[in-house]
């Protein structure tokens, strides 16, 4: 799962999305398809066949990548490359149709990342250079600080910049709300010749980010909440001066989805999941998210076994798996994919499940709020999230199984599906927000901690899971692409 730096869609955006895509009524009263002769027992036994145990070996083949290829598989690297190979290999033998989808992505590589504060008292403050940012000229970028109004949303919207203020000069803006090419674009439009966020809590500076070079429009770094709080009041006395030195280079890389679908069911009607393949830079990422790479590779195998590859047994519907790259550059892998669909192409995707982190070692088990019940966010997902949501919960009320609503906040790829009006669902196990005493009651674990204390870093390895919580969600799996690779009903199809 992606940073929130990398968002790339504000929650005002999705909701907006949202209720363009709900507005029509759901045609819940439409006639429905015939039942299928195996509608329900195909699930069932899904559910049976998948277990942790089988799915844990692709975990470990996916650690034993990272190990033999730097400690990651981040897009674009050998550990990626090898990850795609082994799914791929290892459904091609299964009889699934199965392709590559190439496409180009940057890689960053900081060679300086600094900011000086000019005067009287001056000194360094620690800097984190953005992801894809504009470097500034030979020696830095030298001007008087500039701050946008702190409200709300600070800095992402043009009102929260005084008009002349900032020609000029470097615009000083709290992290928040919005995205950080929002808050580069408005600073820009405002007229900063560079920006500066601060972060909102911690003692570290905000490690922000573009998805690519042609995203960073001028010089943008992170600074820590004691040195944004520091400028700010220094600024409120007088003019204050600084030195932003940043020097980033770009490099230009080829990395690919995996993309595999049964050999019948009908083309119109399909049943489309997914999972990101890559790591960050930092770790393996077993958790994140070799867990749901390897929960759809050990249902995509079950589902073999039940014939879905064979003439005459195979499901109603046809059913499509992939795996993205580059999800944490910023989803480039499912919007890539996405982008590249015809309108009769999306329209024949019924829906889109997606799995991403299933194994937190403190974990919380959200399912995606589709209807949007818990009033939080981003607002509810198009038509048939809300059915997607129910199936999901009510499976997981039978087994016993406690859960919670998660907002659509646009942190993972089913942001560019909902994007285009399709329904989604799926759920995950929590990532670096932290885990409530009332969390813990109901679910077990640690109070105050994260629910991955490892996420996005080297300890985000085979140690470090939960596999209870990753059998819950492989029979969640298993439950929903045998549900609705035989019958739409429950959507209203």
């Amino acid at each position: 799962m992606r940073a929130i730096r990398h968002r790339r869609r504000s929650i005002p955006a999705l909701a907006a999305l949202a209720a363009a895509a709900v507005a029509a009524p759901v045609l819940l009263t439409a006639t429905p398809a015939a039942a299928h002769p195996r509608e329900g027992r195909l699930a069932k036994e899904l559910v049976e066949e998948v277990t942790a145990r089988g799915a844990y070996r692709h975990l470990a083949r996916f650690q034993q990548i990272a190990d033999a290829n730097g400690g990651n598989r981040a897009a674009g690297t050998p550990g990626h490359a090898a990850s795609a190979a082994y799914v791929h290999d290892t459904l091609k033998k299964a009889g699934y149709q199965v392709s590559y989808q190439d496409f180009d992505i940057y890689e960053a590589h900081t060679k300086t990342e600094k900011t000086t504060v000019l005067g009287a008292g001056g000194r360094e403050l620690a800097t984190a250079a953005f992801t894809f940012t504009k470097s500034t000229p030979a020696g830095g970028l030298a001007a008087p600080l500039a701050l946008a109004r702190v409200d709300e949303t600070p800095g992402c919207t043009a009102d929260d910049y005084q008009p002349g203020a900032f020609t000029g000069k470097i615009a000083l803006v709290k992290r928040g709300a919005c995205t950080f090419v929002e808050k580069q674009r408005a600073a820009a439009a405002a007229g900063a010749v560079g920006v500066i966020v601060y972060n909102h809590s911690g003692t570290t500076p905000v490690r922000g980010g573009f998805s690519s070079p042609e995203e960073g429009v001028i010089p943008s770094a992170g600074i820590t909440l004691a040195d944004g709080e520091a400028l700010t009041a220094a600024a409120a006395r007088g003019e204050v001066s600084v030195r932003l030195d940043l020097d980033q280079e770009h490099l230009k890389k080829t990395t690919r989805n995996v993309i595999a679908e049964t050999r019948g069911g009908r083309s119109d009607r399909v049943v489309s999941l997914g999972a990101h393949l890559d790591s960050v830079p930092e770790g393996p990422g077993i958790n994140d998210n070799g867990s749901g790479s390897a929960g759809l590779l050990e249902v995509a195998l079950k589902l073999a076994d039940e014939g879905a590859n064979k003439k005459g047994k195979g499901p109603a519907n046809k059913v499509r798996f992939a795996w993205w790259s580059a999800e944490e550059l910023g989803l480039l892998g499912s919007e890539h994919y996405v982008a590249q669909l015809s309108e009769k192409q999306k329209k024949d995707i019924a829906l889109y499940l997606n799995f991403d982190m299933i194994a937190s070692p403190n974990p919380v088990q959200f399912v995606y709020d589709g209807d949007d019940s818990d009033k939080a966010g981003a607002g509810a997902g198009p038509a048939g999230s809300a059915q997607i949501e129910a199936l999901i919960n009510g499976f997981l009320d039978k087994k016993g199984k406690p859960h919670e609503g998660s907002d659509f906040d646009g942190r993972s790829d089913y942001g560019p599906f909902i994007a285009n009006g399709i329904p989604a669902g799926g759920t995950f196990t929590g990532a670096e927000g932290v885990k409530t005493a009332e969390q813990a009651g109901r679910y077990g674990g640690t109070a105050g901690a994260p629910y991955d204390p490892n996420y996005h870093g080297a300890g985000d390895n085979l140690k470090n899971l939960d596999l209870k919580v990753f059998d819950t969600n492989l029979d969640v799996i298993a439950h929903a692409v045998g549900t609705y690779a035989e019958s739409l009903r429950s959507l209203g199809k």
